[in-house]
């Protein structure tokens, strides 16, 4: 079945959301499509049906294609712990703990559980949409490269390549990468597409005649910017500063939520900013979290010893104390929910040395960090009777006399979480949480505001149909799909 893979001139120049938008057009069309993405660096990541877990834009991928996830669709994860240091997800299990350097030998290993995916999805589908991992240009990690060029080499694809023109230089960076490229690597790119154009696009059809005389690929569209993409989950943290912006006085509900380095699967807070009564405030290490604050979240981590250490050097912890004298609320999730307790504890030095540290003592819980993954989707009710569906993805055993009044009873019969003594702290292992429309319409009552009548998941698909027609409008699928080998 045929296949086609999009790689990009940079990190971040929409090489998801057109492969989002490109999986929904095909679909449209009759095929059965499936995304791929050989390796992908986030610590946004979603639960697949089969046990796994997989970067959360293929996981909007496979939404778009009306598909349901599958670790085959990313085989390979990196999850950012440390500076210099990932944790190494392969067909969504852990497998190891690498630095940088030490990742670069593993690839070699690896590429064989990429290509074998690849060709599972490929016997399934009629299409498979590939997507490449940041720049296509980086000869410095060509060699054992399984991300971009290499793995397009290995699996004998057609390439198109992405440049972003709202960031400048578009000319430059597609006509450079074919420059500084193996020339048996650049033969692979068949053509090319502008993304993010803003003004009239007879300013900038010169510029797509140029590109095309220059490199002598085909020109398969100027896409306008879709301002519509920030109603999607973001791929990763960079988003955080890029996407989503805070709308002063834009609802009479605010909640905060500190930003900490190893942030992760913040799509967990999406769903509150769509809701026009709520203003959502992403608050920067050197900044103070608003006094007048309805609700603190504080959010998963992926290294929650070292955020938490973040957290009080930022002072964080003492504004949150402030906050809850003024009567205010506190929900942790997941690695938020760890840091509430009295101690978080890593005797196997899964996150560093191994040791215990005081948490910020909200909740009469206690921690321990182990090697075992909980990856599962979960629904049940709150302590309220309120329903809810989500998802499990942490490290670690959280118990203590808090866990009495648990945050939620699953289906299975399971407590999760727990509920500080007075009402205000809560903290649970649920993802997800928001993103079901009874919890987050309770959360804006709790808060002092109306019942919420957002149909959240209704709007995502209606921007993943929208996100389609923009491509059909802009660019050239037929041609697209004609070099599809």
């Amino acid at each position: 079945m045929p296949a086609l893979m999009f790689q990009g001139t940079g990190s971040d120049v929409g090489k998801s959301l057109i492969v989002a938008g490109l999986c929904r057009a095909f679909a449209d069309r009759g095929l059965i499509v499936r995304p791929f993405k050989p390796q992908n660096m986030s610590n946004n990541a979603a639960v697949t049906v089969d046990g796994g877990e997989i970067g959360r834009a293929q996981a909007l991928q496979a939404r778009a294609a009306r598909e349901e996830p599958s670790v085959h669709m990313n085989p390979v994860l990196l999850k950012p712990q440390s500076e210099v240091g990932a944790q190494v997800v392969v067909r969504g299990k852990v497998v190891a703990s690498a630095g940088a350097a030490a990742y670069q030998s593993m690839k070699t290993d690896l590429l064989g559980d990429v290509l074998d995916s690849f060709r599972r999805l490929k016997a399934e589908a009629d299409l498979v949409l590939v997507e490449g991992a940041g720049s296509a240009s980086e000869t410095n990690l060509r060699a054992n490269d399984i991300a971009n060029m290499g793995f397009a080499r290995a699996g004998g694809l057609p390439v198109v390549l992405i440049g972003d023109i709202d960031r400048g230089g578009v000319i430059a960076s597609l006509v450079g990468t074919k420059h500084v490229i193996d020339p048996a690597d650049a033969a692979l790119i068949r053509g090319f597409i502008v993304n993010r154009f803003r003004g009239d696009p007879a300013l900038f059809s010169s510029g797509m005649e140029e590109i095309a005389r220059l490199t002598g690929w085909a020109p398969f569209g100027l896409v306008p910017f879709f301002d519509q993409a920030r109603r999607l989950p973001a791929e990763d943290a960079l988003a955080l500063t890029q996407k989503h912006v805070s709308y002063e006085g834009r609802g009479r509900i605010r909640i905060a939520v500190p930003i900490l380095p190893h942030i992760s699967n913040f799509d967990d807070f999406d769903p509150l900013e769509a809701e026009p009564e709520v203003e959502l405030v992403r608050v920067w290490p050197g900044a103070a979290l608003p006094g007048d604050a309805a609700l603190v979240l504080l959010p998963g981590s992926k290294s929650t010893i070292s955020d938490l250490a973040a957290l009080r050097q930022a002072g964080f912890d003492i504004d949150i104390r402030a906050h809850l004298r003024r009567g205010g609320f506190v929900v942790g999730l997941c690695g938020g929910f760890q840091m509430l307790g009295r101690t978080i504890s890593d005797p196997n030095g899964i996150e560093g040395p191994p040791g215990t540290v005081e948490g910020l003592g909200l909740l009469n819980v206690a921690t321990v960090l182990s090697a075992e993954k909980t990856l599962r989707p979960s629904e049940g009710r709150t302590a309220d009777g309120i329903s809810f569906k989500g998802y499990e993805m942490h490290m670690g055993r959280t118990t203590g006399p808090d866990c009495t009044r648990p945050f939620a009873r699953l289906a299975e019969g399971r407590a999760d979480g727990a509920v500080s003594a007075n009402g205000q702290v809560f903290g649970t292992y649920m993802h997800g949480l928001f993103a079901d429309d009874r919890q987050r319409s309770a959360w804006l009552e709790r808060l002092g505001g109306a019942a919420s009548d957002l149909d959240y998941e209704a709007g995502v698909e209606d921007t993943l149909d929208a996100l389609a027609r923009h491509l059909e409008t802009h660019l050239d699928l037929d041609g697209l799909l004609s070099h599809a080998a």
